[in-house]
């Protein structure tokens, strides 16, 4: 397919500030916040957080709207002149 891997350096998170930001969410606000005792409890758990942070919880990137919201508000919203989807 093409696909070329682009590794981050080390000791450089900076590099892909996204993932940063999401590793440091589902650590504060999951990992830290739980204590698990069993490996079907852990993905329920995760699976229940991941469901939320992407449909239920606002994300400032997305105007403060949620994931669903959004989808729905630019649904609606027509393409601009010259955009075209190839």
């Amino acid at each position: 397919m093409g696909l070329e891997w682009h590794y981050i350096d080390p000791g450089k998170p900076q590099q892909n500030a996204f993932i940063e930001s999401f590793n440091g969410r589902l650590r504060d606000e999951f990992l830290n916040e739980t204590l698990f005792t069993t490996l079907a409890q852990a993905r329920v758990e995760l699976e229940e957080w991941r469901r939320d942070y992407n449909t239920e919880r606002p994300h400032s990137a997305l105007g403060n709207l949620t994931p669903i919201a959004y989808a729905a508000r630019n649904a609606s919203v027509p393409q601009q002149a010259g955009a075209q989807l190839t």
